[in-house]
């Protein structure tokens, strides 16, 4: 007897930023859910801190909350559109009084918030931002067991093995990875979806930010360590990856980015 898959797509937006630019950035992202809707997007991860750019040094004048008025456009975007979208701002910290939070909002077609907080800092960050304390969180998202990541987290392979403990059917993640990290934080993404059976989407940047020069090429895993679809290069696009009853399948398509 066959198996049969719940179809699913899912997909990284490979987006710059502008330093600081709230308002701009959203008008990428806009672009960005447009794009996806076409294609049949359920789920769109954007990169680490993509609505200021990775500047860890901006983040203490742009911590957002759930209404403000970028995350209610985009909010509104994700019903519009039926889709999920995990986009990255600064948040208020698990401590009171502390430094903010590497926010991932996820943000649902139901008009649903929710709010993971990078749980690994690298050490430049710690004098700009304070950690989480999920090791793991784990929601549906169009049906899907999903746990988010942000950057260094991928780093830690306590952080996927805590994710697939949860209950993660996928592993989506928000990075800034240079050409100089890619070989083997690429691996290790890979090597996740290998060895804990689940699929593994990374979102990277398009171009510069905070001083570090994208290495791009955002990707999908399946389930099994297969890289069923990776960006060529670090130009602004949608990296896409559907399951049907045949597998997983994806693509890339190019997005003009609005001026």
């Amino acid at each position: 007897m066959l198996s049969l898959s719940t179809p699913l797509c899912v997909a990284a937006a490979q987006t710059p930023s502008a330093p600081g630019d709230l308002q701009r950035n959203l008008q990428t992202h806009l672009a960005f859910v447009r794009a996806a809707a076409h294609q049949g997007v359920q789920l769109l991860q954007f990169p680490e801190l993509s609505l200021i750019g990775y500047e860890p040094s901006l983040m203490a004048d742009h911590v957002l909350t759930a209404d403000h008025p970028v995350l209610a456009a985009l909010r509104q975007a994700a019903q519009s559109h039926g889709m999920a979208l995990v986009v990255g701002a600064p948040a208020a910290p698990v401590e009171p009084g502390t430094l903010p939070a590497i926010g991932a909002w996820l943000l649902g077609p139901d008009g649903s918030v929710a709010l993971y907080r990078k749980r690994h800092l690298h050490d430049s960050e710690e004098q700009f931002a304070s950690a989480g304390s999920d090791d793991a969180q784990v929601q549906l998202v169009a049906g899907e067991p999903t746990a988010l990541a942000v950057c260094a987290d991928i780093t830690h392979p306590e952080h996927a093995q805590a994710a697939r403990g949860a209950g993660a059917a996928l592993y989506a993640a928000g990075v800034l990875i240079s050409e100089k990290a890619y070989a083997a934080e690429s691996a290790m993404l890979e090597g996740y979806a290998r060895d804990h059976d689940m699929a593994v989407l990374a979102a990277n940047y398009s171009g510069t930010s905070g001083g570090y020069v994208s290495a791009g090429r955002s990707a999908f895993w399946a389930p099994g360590g297969r890289c069923v679809v990776a960006a060529p290069d670090d130009a602004p696009c949608i990296v896409w990856a559907a399951r049907s009853d045949s597998g997983w399948a994806g693509g890339v398509l190019s997005v003009s980015v609005p001026a």
